[in-house]
């Protein structure tokens, strides 16, 4: 098991007994985090695809085994954390090819043609508990033989909790760590420009110009 990233939030806080302050951390490990009962089975996804934005990546889970097909789970990343989500997971495949070796292929049958992301859509019914996603800033990634986990967590005060649990077939990882890169690759030229600008946006501003003085002779 591997944990991904830890984006949790800091916390300082005044001690009036002891007359003075104490700055802690009380942020759990992210193996401890709580599972809540509605994602603790997890679900078992056949396929993925993910969209990005300015701020986010949102990675829809698909679920084709049944009909009508749908999005089994929608999750929702920072950039920093996808881009941690995806070395994590070179790592947890390059582990697996040592024990197991490489995992089965995975030959999906290819469309005649490519169908636009409204087609997909139009297939894949997104129920309503799913439309908004659960968000993550924390990720262990764990695998069998057969399969490959992912705990989505947020690692909120007071207790980091799983907010998605989803489960994919060992075959369809390279294919799923591909898409994921190039996804990424194509957000950092896409937000080039945009990044740029939040970067400028941090800096601190320069002082003003001192006042011009004259010189009475």
């Amino acid at each position: 098991m591997l944990h991904v990233s830890n984006q949790g939030f800091n916390n300082s806080g005044n001690s009036s007994g002891g007359g003075g302050s104490t700055h802690q951390n009380p942020e759990p490990p992210p193996v401890s985090a709580r599972v809540p009962e509605r994602v603790a089975r997890g679900v078992y996804t056949t396929g993925q695809l993910v969209l990005d934005g300015p701020k986010e990546f949102v990675i829809d889970f698909l679920q084709g085994l049944t009909r009508p097909h749908q999005v089994a789970a929608r999750v929702v990343v920072t950039p920093q954390t996808m881009a941690e989500f995806i070395a994590a997971l070179q790592h947890n495949l390059e582990m697996y090819t040592q024990r197991f070796g490489p995992p089965p292929p995975f030959n999906p049958p290819q469309p005649q043609q490519k169908p636009t992301i409204q087609e997909i859509y139009d297939n894949f019914r997104v129920p309503d508990d799913v439309l908004s996603g659960s968000y993550a800033n924390s990720v262990l990634i764990g695998h069998s033989v057969t399969e490959f986990f992912f705990d989505f967590i947020t690692v909120f005060y007071p207790t980091p909790a799983v907010s998605a649990r989803v489960l994919i077939s060992a075959a369809q990882v390279p294919r799923f760590l591909e898409m994921l890169k190039r996804c990424f690759e194509q957000y950092q030229v896409r937000y080039k420009q945009f990044l740029e600008q939040q970067q400028q946006r941090q800096q601190p501003s320069p002082p003003p110009p001192p006042p011009p003085t004259t010189n009475l002779g």
